[in-house]
């Protein structure tokens, strides 16, 4: 079994499958969990609407159910479940990925993890800024749609398919330095609480905390501006006389025009009770999953490690980089028809797909 050390870096043979299904499942219950949060935070971004931000977290939510009923802090949580899936999915393996890379290259953990960041945060985005764009629709006050599907069918047939990616840029331009602060910051955290590299929730507790955290009040005008671009507030429209807000440039003078500097900053207390625990959450379900997965208990003498497709045996004695330990310095002919048995009845038993 593993040295509870290395959890930390997945086996080299580990299928991209188990990387995505731990970084999508990481991704789904960050969103959901403080979903009613992010909406609050959503709503106090208007920039017309004072119903929407004139009020604290707590009145806002209780006078939302009261007026628009129990499950309106839910309101578009299906969309962005569909998308946090996938977009997570890609996240994580391109940051286990980059882990790799940088590690074989001998860079600095603090650089490996900022460029990895970069990349994964290209990826994730690409998937998840449509889904933002129907989950903010959804959440805003009066919002004239009946579903998170009717909202994507009538803001395609009205707005086009750009409508949908009018915000990339500007989410690229707040999520890449988002990104990279949060994992470097978690990086350092852990490393500095951590340096054992053992498996301990409530480190990676904290240190997702305080990533989420300060990553939080960085990008916050740059979040204001990216819910401007999404939601295309008809009111901001009519008082600036406008058919619609594009490109950062042009949303960054529209918030300063509407509500001046503090407009940059309208829910920046939602935004960071929201971002710290969810981002704490993400990281320690992903945690977990890599702990659990990569010291996964011997049963029936078998290492989890063999559901792999992409075992080696190119060192006698030796099968993947985790169970040489069940020969060392070398193998019997009994001992590795024993490994061989186990492979082959694993690969019967968990199919897997055989294109990552």
């Amino acid at each position: 079994m593993a040295d509870p050390d290395e959890y930390e870096s997945l086996p080299a043979s580990t299928p991209f499958s188990v990387v995505a299904t731990a970084g999508a499942v990481a991704g789904v219950a960050e969103h959901c969990v403080m979903y009613p949060v992010d909406l609050v935070k959503t709503r106090m971004q208007s920039l017309c609407c004072e119903k929407q931000h004139r009020v604290g977290i707590y009145r806002m939510l209780s006078t939302m159910i009261k007026e628009e009923g129990k499950f309106r802090p839910l309101r578009g949580v299906n969309a962005m479940m569909a998308g946090a899936g996938p977009a997570h999915a890609m996240y994580f393996g391109c940051l286990e990925k980059g882990k790799t890379v940088a590690t074989s290259m001998k860079v600095a953990p603090h650089w490996g993890d900022g460029v990895a960041a970069v990349f994964a945060t290209c990826l994730h985005d690409a998937v998840m800024t449509p889904a933002e764009v129907v989950k903010q629709r959804m959440q805003m006050c009066c919002s004239p749609y009946a579903s998170s599907w009717d909202c994507t069918r009538t803001v395609y047939n009205s707005e086009g398919l750009r409508a949908f990616y009018r915000s990339y840029a500007t989410a690229l331009s707040m999520n890449i330095p988002y990104q990279v602060a949060m994992v470097v910051t978690y990086g350092m955290v852990q490393r500095s609480t951590n340096p054992e590299k053992a498996y301990k929730p409530g480190v990676h507790f904290l240190a997702g905390a305080v990533a989420g955290g300060v990553a939080s009040t960085v990008t916050m005008p740059l979040d204001v501006c990216k819910t401007l671009l999404n939601t295309q507030e008809s009111a901001v429209l009519h008082a600036l006389k406008k058919q619609e807000v594009r490109g950062f440039f042009n949303a960054f003078k529209a918030v300063y025009a509407m509500a001046g500097f503090r407009g940059y900053f309208h829910g920046l207390t939602p935004r960071i009770l929201y971002q710290a625990p969810s981002t704490a959450i993400s990281w320690s379900v992903y945690e977990f999953f890599k702990h659990y997965l990569n010291l996964a208990p011997v049963e029936k003498d078998l290492d989890y490690e063999t559901l792999s497709v992409m075992k080696s045996a190119s060192v006698p004695g030796q099968v993947g980089s985790r169970v040489g330990h069940l020969s060392p310095g070398g193998a019997s002919s009994s001992s590795t028809q024993n490994i061989e048995d186990h492979q082959e009845s694993i690969h019967v038993a968990v199919p897997l797909p055989s294109r990552l």
